[in-house]
């Protein structure tokens, strides 16, 4: 039998405006009044139709998720930290995996949309004009969370990815290495591609040093494009002596490549990956790795998201956190 509002008042004896301001959590309802209704609620056992709330306050309190893979431990991370702060500010979350397919990505938006969410969190690669039409046509707030706007039209958050190479690199040339290979991302995606060739490309030039083609590696992100990396890299006549990855499992690909050839590391090649997801300490030797706090990003975005749901004045919409360097056994370098 389906409970409904008007059995709970008739239990309880009161109108079924009263009820409704019990569940809402109204203040002005006398404390035993609110009593009666909620032994009410509990003998029949009740529960708010929340489509029918929804309806009522056009809030769905939802809002929704989209991310590319909810397997990977670098978004899974994310999905937690978003869900965390999600739970605080009495929001449910729905979660949906895009593949990384722009068609996918459409559809889900509409759908979630249709859905009545009142914001939405998007994870991404590249942000095309297709994505930002459908967003600036959204009725509900939208974030970016760990995807970059080239035009910084939606709110977002990430860290500098191209400073963050760059700085991972330039730890590389402080180190006197000059043969310095990178294992990147398409460099049509914003961030794994483009924004951290960038940083490769500037530290290597500010040091005099050219990039050489036959050190740049086009991977996709996986264990097995380390390994691919690493047949191409020790094939070399002139190998390098340091390697960094775009992203910590492209990393173990890397080093796991490179002892499979009778290699060492870091006595032969010196590696640094992305992310610092618990990959880094798995693997032997432990991965030094770009730290960028994952779970803060996806905290940091859910929170944005809420000072636009909840109409909260917005200083900032589009936020830069710290990254830093985790030293680990992978390279030399203890610092």
């Amino acid at each position: 039998m389906n409970i409904t509002i008007y059995d709970v008042a008739r239990e309880a004896g009161v109108s079924m405006a009263t009820v409704s301001r019990v569940v809402n959590g109204n203040p002005n309802v006398k404390p035993t009044t609110r009593k009666r209704v909620l032994e009410a609620i509990e003998r029949l056992g009740y529960r708010p139709n929340a489509v029918a709330r929804g309806l009522a306050s056009k809030k769905t309190t939802t809002v929704g998720v989209i991310i590319p893979d909810i397997s990977s431990i670098f978004f899974a991370e994310l999905a937690r930290g978003i869900e965390d702060i999600a739970t605080m500010y009495k929001y449910n979350i729905i979660l949906c995996n895009s593949d990384q397919n722009k068609e996918k990505e459409i559809h889900l938006i509409n759908t979630l949309l249709e859905k009545q969410v009142d914001g939405l969190i998007f994870m991404g690669g590249e942000i095309t004009e297709e994505h930002v039409q459908q967003f600036k046509q959204s009725p509900v707030p939208v974030v970016l969370s760990a995807t970059i706007d080239e035009e910084k039209a939606l709110p977002s958050v990430n860290i500098d990815y191209e400073n963050a190479v760059y700085d991972a690199v330039k730890s590389f040339i402080d180190e006197g290495h000059t043969k310095i290979a990178m294992l990147s991302g398409t460099l049509e995606d914003p961030i794994n591609g483009y924004q951290k060739y960038a940083g490769y490309k500037r530290a290597l030039e500010e040091a005099g040093m050219k990039v050489n083609e036959d050190y740049v590696v086009i991977g996709d992100y996986t264990y097995d494009s380390g390994l691919e990396a690493m047949d191409r890299l020790t094939s070399l006549k002139d190998k390098p002596t340091a390697i960094f990855a775009s992203t910590d499992e492209m990393a173990l690909g890397v080093i796991h490549g490179a002892q499979d050839k009778g290699y060492t590391v870091p006595d032969d090649f010196e590696v640094i990956g992305f992310d610092n997801t618990r990959l880094a300490s798995m693997v032997r030797p432990t991965l030094t790795s770009v730290v960028q706090p994952m779970y803060d990003i996806g905290a940091v975005s859910m929170r944005l998201l809420t000072k636009y749901m909840n109409k909260e004045e917005v200083s900032d919409d589009v936020v830069l956190l710290p990254h830093r360097i985790e030293h680990r056994n992978s390279t030399k370098t203890s610092e």
